[in-house]
C-alpha cells in the first residue's frame, strides 16, 4: 500500500514560479496518495516576482503535519532571510519532515534557518552568493544540478527544481514512475544531478539589472 504524504509548499512575496510549480507539477501527478498545501505566513494571496499570485490553503499556525516541505526562491528571499517567523517556522517544520527542499536562492532561508548545517547544498548559480553568505557551515557545491544530503534536496536555479523534483519523486516512488510523469507532462528531465551547464555563470547575475528589466521597485 502506497503511504500517503502531505507536501507543505511554502509562499511568500515575490517568490519564483516556475520554483514553484515546476516541481507541484510533478509532484501534483503522483496521485490522491499525494496532497499539496500551499502555505504562507498569513492567509490570502501571495503574489509572485512575475506578478500572477497564489492563494494560500492555510497559514503557519493551522499548517497541518507535513511529511514533504518545498520552499521557492526569488527576489523575496532577501525579505524572508530576515523574517524571524519563516525562520521559526521552518525549523519547527523541518524537525520532523521526511523530506526538505528548496530551489534556486530558497537554500539561503534554510542555510539563514540553520537547517543546512554540517550539509551539502546548492543554489542558483547566476546568484550564489546570496546562499553561501548566509552561512559558513554548509558545504556549497557550485557545479550541481541538484544535491541531495540526506533528508535536504537543494536544486540550482528555477528550472533544476523540476528536476530534482523528478529526483526525489524517483527516489521515494521509484524511478518508473518519475520517467512516467516526466513523459506525461512531455518534459525532458535531467536526471544527472551533478551535470550542472550553468555553474559556468556562476556569481555573474546582476539583480537591479534583473529588477528593471521586470519593471519590479522592492526599495520601499
Amino acid at each position: 500500500m502506497t503511504k500517503s504524504r502531505i507536501l507543505g509548499a511554502i509562499l511568500y512575496e515575490n517568490f519564483e514560479l516556475l520554483d514553484y510549480y515546476g516541481p507541484l507539477e510533478m509532484f501534483g501527478n503522483l496521485g490522491r496518495d499525494f496532497k499539496i498545501v500551499t502555505v504562507a505566513e498569513k492567509y490570502g494571496s501571495v503574489k509572485s516576482v512575475q506578478g500572477p499570485s497564489t492563494v494560500v490553503d492555510v497559514d503557519f499556525a493551522n499548517a497541518p503535519d507535513l511529511d514533504f516541505i518545498l520552499l521557492p526562491g526569488g527576489i523575496g528571499t532577501n525579505t524572508e532571510l530576515a523574517n524571524p517567523v519563516m525562520l521559526d517556522f521552518l525549523k519547527e517544520r523541518a524537525a520532523n519532515a521526511e523530506v526538505v527542499m528548496s530551489v534556486c536562492s530558497g537554500s539561503a532561508i534554510l542555510a539563514k534557518a540553520g537547517l543546512l548545517d554540517g550539509k551539502k547544498a546548492t543554489s542558483n548559480k547566476l546568484f550564489f552568493s546570496m546562499a553561501s553568505e548566509q552561512s559558513d557551515k554548509v558545504t556549497w557545491e557550485t557545479e550541481a544540478r541538484w544535491v541531495e544530503d540526506g533528508n535536504t534536496f537543494t536544486s540550482s536555479g528555477v528550472s533544476a527544481g523540476t528536476d530534482m523534483a523528478l529526483g526525489v519523486i524517483a527516489k521515494f516512488y521509484g524511478t518508473e514512475k518519475a520517467q512516467e510523469i516526466a513523459v506525461m507532462t512531455e518534459y525532458e528531465w535531467h536526471s544527472d544531478a551533478g551535470k550542472d551547464p550553468f555553474s559556468q555563470y556562476l556569481n555573474q547575475g546582476d539583480i537591479a539589472q534583473y529588477m528593471e528589466a521586470l519593471g519590479i521597485d522592492i526599495s520601499g
